[in-house]
Formats: C-alpha cells, sequence, structure tokens
C-alpha cells in the first residue's frame, strides 16, 4: 500500500455473468490504470453462478495481482458485498454493477470524497448535473417514487438508494455493516439510511447512467421487499452506531 495514497478496493458482484464479467473487467483495469493514483485493486465477488463466471473469475485472478476473486454459495448483493467489504484490507471500499451502467468516470471522484473527509460517497442519477440515459418510463417512475417514498417517511437528504456505484471508508464499514438486516437489493438503502441517521457523512456524486436493458432486476418483486425494509426501519427503529 502505498504511503501517501489510500488504497481502493472496487468491488464487482456477479451472478452468471459470463459474458460481462471479462469486458467490464478490461475496461476498467484500463480506466484505473490511466485515471487513479491510489492503489486498487478489483474484486470480484461471485453470488454462487452456475455458469462459466467462476472459472473466468479465477483465471483472471491468477493472472492479475490487481484482480481478486471470492465466491459465495448464497445469493443476494448485500450478501456479497458484506463478505468482500468486512475481509478487505484496503483504506476506501466501493462498487459497482458489472452492466457498466454508471459511467466509470465518477470512481475519482467518489475517491476524492472519500479522501476528503466524507464516509460515504454514493453515485446518483438523481442530483443535480446527473444525466441519464435511455431508461424507460417505467424504470423512472419506479426510481423517482422509490426515492420519494424514502424522503417522505425519513427526511433524508442523499437522493439515490439505488444507484450501483458507491464508496465507503473502511472505518465507516466495520461500524455500518455488521449492523446491516439485508442481504439483497435493500441492502444500500438500508446502509445509507442508517449511515445518514447516526451522522455519518453521506455525499451524493452525480453520474452519467445508461440503462441496461438487458437487467434481471425483477422489479415488482425488488419492490415489494424494499417496502418492507422501509416498514422495518420506520417502526422497528435504526440501529445505534456512532459515526466516528
Amino acid at each position: 500500500m502505498s504511503k501517501f495514497r489510500r488504497s481502493v478496493d472496487i468491488v464487482i458482484p456477479v451472478l452468471n455473468e459470463e459474458r460481462a464479467l471479462p469486458v467490464c473487467v478490461e475496461r476498467l483495469r484500463t480506466f484505473l490504470s490511466e485515471s487513479l493514483s491510489n492503489p486498487w485493486r478489483i474484486v470480484i465477488a461471485d453470488n454462487g453462478s452456475d455458469d462459466r463466471t467462476e472459472e473466468i473469475g479465477r483465471t483472471m485472478a491468477a493472472e492479475s495481482t490487481d484482480i481478486k476473486y471470492i465466491r459465495l454459495e448464497q445469493r443476494g448483493r448485500g450478501r456479497a458485498l458484506k463478505k468482500a467489504w468486512l475481509e478487505s484490507d484496503a483504506d476506501f471500499l466501493s462498487y459497482m454493477d458489472v452492466d457498466l451502467s454508471t459511467d466509470i468516470n465518477a470512481i475519482p471522484l467518489m475517491v476524492a470524497a472519500l479522501e476528503e473527509g466524507c464516509h460515504l460517497a454514493v453515485g446518483s442519477r438523481l442530483a443535480s448535473g446527473a444525466k441519464v440515459y435511455r431508461r424507460t418510463v417505467k424504470r423512472e417512475i419506479t426510481s423517482r417514487g422509490y426515492n420519494a417514498l424514502i424522503k417522505a417517511m425519513f427526511f433524508n437528504r442523499f437522493s439515490d438508494a439505488q444507484c450501483g456505484f458507491k464508496s465507503i471508508t473502511s472505518e465507516a464499514a466495520r461500524l455500518l455493516v455488521p449492523r446491516m438486516v439485508d442481504n439483497a437489493w435493500f441492502f444500500d438503502t438500508e446502509l445509507l439510511l442508517v449511515a445518514e441517521k447516526r451522522g455519518f457523512h453521506v455525499k451524493d456524486i452525480a453520474v452519467t447512467w445508461t440503462d441496461d436493458p438487458d437487467t434481471r432486476v425483477k422489479i415488482a418483486k425488488t419492490v415489494w421487499e424494499d417496502i418492507k425494509g422501509l416498514c422495518r426501519l420506520r417502526f422497528g427503529g435504526l440501529p445505534r452506531i456512532s459515526a466516528p
């Protein structure tokens, strides 16, 4: 690790992504080599794939010291991030979706926000300056409606709970992540709500985002699980955690 620059792990949760994974990793490696001065590592977090994702991930990790592969037999994005982040020795912990929907040019901006003292930097498709392309009306309404519901229930300041592009300091992660209940898609929302309400500094980063027409997110099921999670936090209470 560098004496002067904080190290960064960028986690890519994957499930049956044999086609998308090599493209994502190669593009990300090229970008990080050219654009990020911090020491970095790409972590492939395999959520129990049953195609060639495991073979591809292990091969890439064996051939490069800046790629790590971990495998979980149980599925869930939250579960993958918990394992990858809590096992990491990096100073800053990030994650991004394998479909490259979010423009990776925002990575240095998130790292800079953490270096300036923020505990979490959050990619936002709804912040001022964000650009969104090819998004369907259905997904736009769902996203804005969900984030409006969160604000109505919690009066939070962050603008986009579910953009798959976030960074957190290792110190904040050690305090927050073990207390998160959800192991799936709601993990992001739970993390941000608990962090902000317990005094952690959360900063929105406006991103450029292009909708993936091949998304596997089951919107109706995800929305229902998210609503149940919001009710759990609103009426069951937030864990007591003190910001560093």
